[in-house]
């Protein structure tokens, strides 16, 4: 019997599918984010901006995988932030953040490869105190919905559809394949979830309203804890009942008691050698969905759109009403009103007779992907990488028209979505998915101090520190020297509305080592001869040719990291080595103005734990040794050194203490004893054997086999200092 066996050496790293929701937290947790260091020492220079808010999670699928990312976002105020104008900071300041960051807290490699995406959320229910949950679509009728589990620290399957099987044939109406797999949409108030399958077949996934009673539900909340959106029951809408013949997409639309569906289906097929005689045959229909009675009237439709209409993007409230994007129109309609605007030449009206309202510039949105950065504006990202800010006029009542611009040149996304108020994220299975922050003000653009105009790719401006970390291949492209991204594109400029500025600053990446073209195998520059075994691999490296068009790029792919040797030292009897942050303008042996132009990302020490003693190094320019001028304890060996109350403090622990350093300066040191024990001769032989830092936690395992829990209290800041109790 013949097999074949494989191992996967890399996980898929092109994103399909993008979604944000608040997974891990709440929306009313706040938690995400890292407090600034409250000095003297601010930016004048720079207005007083709103806080960031809270940030919902990023969830991403590339292929079979799934992982989820919490964003962390830096917020201007700190001494470190007082950089020179040369060095600016990932992006440099921006709405009063001056850094962001994607953590992930959980990967997952599936069974099957995820068709669509879609987050359910219940929009503020219970204060903010529920969190969403991830809606999976998988070939050919599955659906898996996933919550978060604070005790596993990860995702657990909530509930799980299928329609697939001898039960459900009927469905598939005598057909094998279709052309495109399920696709599943929410509604925005996350009373229901939508999943076309099968072309015709719609599946009305019912959520569980807020406190419905289900189990574990009241436990969680009378524990302080969240609880995930839920789906409660299901049925199945046979579209073609409803006269419907070829579904396009569908969306939930905004601002109704009950939740609506907007349909977008053309009645009658035509392909481009019959333009000229039949081009208008698309249309919409709402449907009011009540998952209660199980009905489905229809409250209003348009008809006469464009053949070439493939998405439908809902418009945020109060404005309400559905965008249908076409590859040379984009068209608006709500139940009261409607308008549209001709992108190039290719658009074509109802009839002659008919004058259409043109674009400014010629563009084909065949391909595009879309989000909202305001209510009014959206963003498009072409097939070609360009992005466009589409605008709504708005009256207060009416949309009276549609006005596009350009805005900068980014990666060929496969999926943007909206993260919070002030980010957004651009998946793209082509090239590296970026993180970028945007801001938006009214009038003419003005440029903040360490700020500079540029006319080059989103995805270029990258600081070159960020480049270097990223992979060494980035050094092929052109360097910008970490200068800040600050692009501007400009909304209408009427007497109806203010003109629209918007600025953006790219915070981070995902890197994608494909889709691969080509590769090759061989030695490594510098290679060692005499390396045997599992250390001869490390010889040999995979450089690939990747990318499409404007995002190809080289990628070298190795089995283990390589680090550069800058120096070396014999140290004897060493038995631990720890590196540890310091986030504070006082330093030892370093001038503050230099210390406020370092990098917060590098370490401050470094601590080499000896037989019988301790070696503290400063990591400035250089390692410097500076065990006899710092308050460490240097007289025995370190247990563990680590950081704490955000890298405000350093704890070391040692046999019979622990002492929390600001820097070098000590702040606080403390004596172990046994628990509930006086001062005697049976404490004093006790010591600590194993420690686990996480901040703010000590946790210490004794010699007599017992544990102590020590809890970091920030309220002693102004007393003691932050301590340990």
């Amino acid at each position: 019997m013949s097999f074949a066996a494989y191992k996967m050496m890399h996980s898929p790293t092109g994103i399909e599918n993008c979604a944000s929701g608040f997974i891990t937290h709440c929306s009313a947790d706040f938690g995400p984010q890292i407090p600034p260091i409250q000095t003297d020492d601010l930016d004048s220079d720079w207005p007083e901006s709103k806080p960031v808010g809270p940030i919902p999670n990023l969830v991403v699928t590339a292929a079979n995988v799934l992982e989820v990312y919490v964003v962390r976002v830096q917020e201007e105020g700190s001494s470190r932030d007082s950089r020179a104008p040369s060095e600016p900071k990932r992006g440099g300041v921006l709405a009063g953040a001056s850094g962001a960051s994607l953590e992930l807290v959980c990967h997952y490699r599936l069974h099957g490869n995820v068709e669509t995406m879609a987050i359910l959320s219940l929009a503020g229910a219970d204060g903010g105190r529920r969190r969403d949950s991830i809606v999976l679509a998988f070939q050919d009728a599955k659906i898996s919905v996933l919550e978060f589990d604070d005790s596993i620290h990860g995702l657990r399957t909530s509930s799980m559809h299928c329609f697939e099987g001898p039960d459900w044939l009927h469905l598939k109406r005598g057909r094998e394949s279709f052309a495109s797999g399920p696709l599943v949409k929410v509604d925005p108030q996350g009373r229901c979830a939508g999943v076309l399958i099968y072309g015709l077949q719609m599946i009305i996934l019912k959520a569980a309203e807020a406190g419905s009673g289900l189990v574990g539900e009241e436990n969680a909340f009378s524990a302080g804890g969240a609880v995930s959106a839920r789906i409660e029951s299901s049925y199945i809408i046979n579209l073609r009942d409803l006269d419907m013949k070829h579904v396009k997409d569908f969306i939930f639309v905004h601002g109704y008691i009950e939740p609506v569906m907007v349909i977008l289906q053309e009645q009658e097929l035509t392909w481009a050698g019959r333009v000229s005689w039949k081009h208008h045959t698309c249309m919409i229909s709402a449907l009011s969905i009540s998952t209660t009675l199980k009905q489905h009237p229809l409250i209003w439709s348009a008809t006469n759109l464009p053949h070439d209409a493939y998405k439908l993007l809902a418009v945020p409230s109060p404005i309400g009403g559905v965008l249908v994007i076409g590859a040379n129109t984009i068209h608006y309609h709500s139940q009261s009103a409607s308008c549209m605007l001709a992108l190039n030449n290719y658009a074509v009206p109802i009839d002659s007779s008919q004058e259409m309202p043109r674009s400014s510039f010629s563009v084909e949105l065949d391909a595009a992907n879309a989000t909202w950065l305001l209510n009014d504006v959206a963003m498009l990202s072409t097939k070609t990488g360009e992005l466009l800010l589409l605008t709504l006029v708005y009256d207060g009542r009416v949309v009276q028209r549609l006005d596009l611009s350009k805005s900068r040149a980014s990666v060929l996304t496969s999926g943007i979505t909206t993260v919070g108020n002030s980010l957004f994220f651009l998946g793209s299975r082509l090239g590296d998915s970026l993180l970028v922050q945007f801001s938006c003000g009214m009038g003419a653009p003005t440029f903040h101090h360490g700020l500079k105009e540029e006319v080059e790719d989103i995805e270029g401006d990258v600081p070159s520190a960020k480049r270097l970390r990223r992979s060494p291949s980035d050094t092929l492209q052109e360097m910008v020297n970490g200068e800040e991204l600050s692009l501007y594109g400009s909304g209408p400029n009427n007497a109806q509305s203010a003109q629209k500025t918007f600025s953006f600053a790219v915070r981070d990446s995902l890197i994608n080592v494909g889709p691969i073209k080509d590769f090759s195998y061989g030695l490594r520059i510098n290679a060692d001869p005499n390396a045997v075994g599992i250390a001869k691999q490390s010889n040999y490296e995979l450089v690939c040719c990747s990318g499409h068009g404007k995002n190809g790029a080289l990628c070298v792919l190795q089995q283990s990291i390589r680090p550069e040797m800058m120096t070396q030292e014999q140290l004897p009897g060493c038995k631990g080595i720890w590196t540890v942050y310091h986030k504070n303008t006082r330093s030892h042996n370093v001038d503050s103005s230099k210390t406020a132009l370092e990098d917060d990302e590098y370490h401050a020490y470094l601590i080499i734990s000896l037989e019988n003693r301790t070696m503290v190094l400063e990591a400035a320019s250089n390692l410097e040794e500076v065990t006899e001028t710092v308050d460490y304890y240097v007289q025995g060996s370190t247990i563990a050194a680590g950081n704490l109350f955000g890298r405000r403090r350093v704890v070391q622990v040692f046999a019979r203490g622990a002492r929390i350093l600001d820097g070098a300066f000590m702040t606080q040191d403390l004596s172990f004893r046994a628990p509930n024990s006086e001062s005697g001769s049976g404490s004093e032989s006790l010591t600590v054997s194993t420690v686990s830092i996480a901040d703010p936690y000590v946790l210490l395992t004794m010699t007599d086999g017992s544990v102590q829990l020590l809890v970091g209290d920030i309220n002693k800041f102004y007393g003691l200092g932050y301590g340990i109790g």
